[in-house]
């Protein structure tokens, strides 16, 4: 199956050494060989690079294990196939712009009720299609569908807490139903804020385990990191690495649990819409230049009534 690595900072950091480890997996150290791909924001503008060759040997890749860019948030993936052939339309992260945004995806699971190509939830079929998936994985698929779900529920953009809830409660109608369902996934929205979702599990006759991991580094513990990942600019020195399975043996790696949502911004884990609710007042909500979805002031207030059959975590 495949793997999942993100990262996001304080303030822009260098991601090369983590990516080096994680390209490795895809044909050096693992057999992940089915394509690759890296996507980082800058800004409001987002960076993409895909290969279907494997990321040990994809000459894109070693442009990226060489290259000094800096990013406060980024996601790659390396494909192991399991729907859809190995061709480019299947790689991810897959990407769309939704409310002037660049929203960017990857996922790594088995997710059969989206192995048809459907890009939209059962419960929503009377809904608008704007985004449908070009290539045949149930990723993109499912990626396609929760777009679908919220561009048809927001005419305003959606403060942090708003949003956290609603991805929550699409994540659990997503996974229901299908005990063979494994979704884990990174959704980055824009140059701060990424969000992680884990159900985990094997695939039948596997012993394979597919979750999610993630460590915060801070190279006043780490020293050795300042130097080779960059990371640190003065005063803000964390950073969160996620991944499907961790890079290193020498750091704290906590497994996210099973149905659990965290979104990640300035390097840091916050599980409740209550806790992102700090992140919104801080000014590190969503962003956009579209008039007509932004918000006025008094929007900003938490305000549960705006998600369909809300219930509090």
């Amino acid at each position: 199956m495949c793997q999942l690595l993100g990262m996001n900072s304080a303030t822009p950091a260098d991601f090369r050494s983590s990516f080096s480890d994680f390209a490795a997996r895809g044909g050096e150290t693992d057999k992940h060989v089915d394509g690759w791909g890296l996507a980082f924001y800058e800004g409001r503008g987002l960076r993409t690079f895909l290969d279907s060759l494997p990321a040990a040997r994809s000459p894109i890749s070693e442009l990226l294990r060489r290259y000094p860019v800096k990013t406060r948030n980024m996601i790659s993936h390396i494909r192991y196939a399991t729907a859809g052939g190995v061709s480019l339309e299947n790689v991810h992260p897959f990407t769309r712009e939704m409310w002037g945004i660049q929203w960017c995806f990857a996922h790594n699971g088995d997710i059969h009720k989206f192995k048809g190509g459907s890009c939209h939830l059962s419960t929503k079929n009377n809904m608008e299609i704007m985004y449908n998936p070009v290539g045949d994985t149930d990723s993109e698929a499912v990626f396609c569908a929760i777009l679908n779900t919220l561009r048809h529920e927001f005419s305003i953009l959606p403060t942090l807490p708003i949003l956290y809830e609603r991805l929550y409660q699409l994540c659990m109608e997503i996974v229901c139903d299908d005990p063979g369902t494994i979704f884990n996934f990174l959704l980055g929205c824009g140059q701060y804020t990424l969000f992680a979702f884990s159900w985990p599990g094997s695939r039948p006759g596997s012993k394979v385990w597919n979750g999610l991991f993630y460590t915060i580094r801070n190279t006043k513990d780490c020293p050795e990191l300042s130097s080779k990942d960059s990371v640190l600019e003065e005063n803000e020195e964390r950073v969160a690495v996620i991944t499907t399975k961790p890079l290193t043996t020498n750091e704290h790696w906590v497994e996210m649990r099973k149905g659990e949502l965290l979104l990640f911004d300035r390097g840091l884990p916050y599980s409740l819409a209550s806790t992102c609710d700090a992140v919104e007042k801080a000014g590190r909500g969503l962003e956009t230049k579209v008039k007509s979805m932004m918000r006025k002031d008094h929007d900003c207030i938490l305000n549960t009534s705006l998600i369909p059959g809300y219930v509090s975590q």
